[in-house]
């Protein structure tokens, strides 16, 4: 991936290193994350042709929920989100909600992580019951400020796009928008925040009391600890197990965990 001739850094321990070492490593890291959309985009394409019991494949819903959301005249930020909110599903086999929040946290709002990150509890809804659990998870968050703009990104774009005579715009068309979104990110542990906002030794992004920090905020944003109430009642093993994240029952634990906070 990287040039063989290239400069590299000189220690094998971090503690060794030196400023000359961080400067190499700074710049490989800058020209490495040009290509981030690329990447990304290749990502998501190793979707296609999976069609995980469903219709069409997971590359078309992605697709066809960007398209949706698109048409009914959401921004590039919140489209990009829509396109992105499965890509999670060739790794994070049982989150693969979180997984596409973590790629899309520095790089958008507050709003559109949560509500890639809660989208699964959400599209619960439709099938939990089926699965032995409780379809209406998602009320556990009712006060939450994202609720109402998730619960719409999971009726509106989500769940209906399984269509496969629905417009499924190519990813060509997206590129632009993913790539404008991609350019810089918004807020990341390699930018600076207001250190009245995040305490002393605190991490950039996180601080010590696990509550979300971005950049341009000087308070903490509210934080909703992952409840109790994400367990499963039974050991019983659902069918499609990577939609809503679930984790079998382990002979060390007394109940299975859902793993979609």
């Amino acid at each position: 991936m990287n040039n063989m001739t290239a400069p590299r850094a000189q220690f094998t321990h971090m503690k060794d290193g030196t400023g000359e070492d961080w400067q190499i490593i700074a710049k490989s890291f800058g020209d490495f994350s040009k290509g981030l959309s690329d990447r990304i985009m290749t990502h998501l394409r190793l979707l296609e042709g999976d069609f995980g019991g469903f219709k069409i494949d997971r590359f078309q819903h992605c697709l066809q929920t960007a398209t949706l959301a698109h048409r009914d005249g959401k921004d590039d930020e919140y489209v990009v989100c829509a396109l992105l909110h499965d890509i999670g599903d060739t790794l994070g086999t049982f989150n693969h909600a979180d997984v596409a929040a973590v790629l899309l946290e520095p790089f958008v709002s507050d709003a559109n992580h949560w509500m890639v990150k809660h989208h699964a509890i959400f599209q619960g809804y439709y099938f939990f019951h089926y699965l032995g659990m409780d379809r209406d998870m998602r009320e556990n968050f009712k006060d939450h400020p994202h609720y109402r703009q998730t619960l719409e990104f999971v009726s509106k774009y989500d769940s209906p796009a399984f269509d496969p005579d629905g417009e499924i715009l190519p990813l060509d068309y997206f590129e632009p928008m993913l790539r404008k979104v991609f350019a810089e990110p918004r807020k990341s542990p390699t930018r600076k925040c207001p250190s009245a906002a995040i305490g002393k030794g605190a991490h950039p992004i996180i601080n010590t009391n696990r509550t979300t920090v971005s950049p341009e905020k000087t308070k903490p944003c509210r934080v909703f600890p992952l409840p109790s109430f994400l367990s499963v009642h039974s050991g019983q093993k659902p069918a499609s197990s990577h939609i809503c994240g679930f984790l079998p029952l382990s002979p060390a634990r007394s109940k299975p965990n859902v793993y979609i906070h």
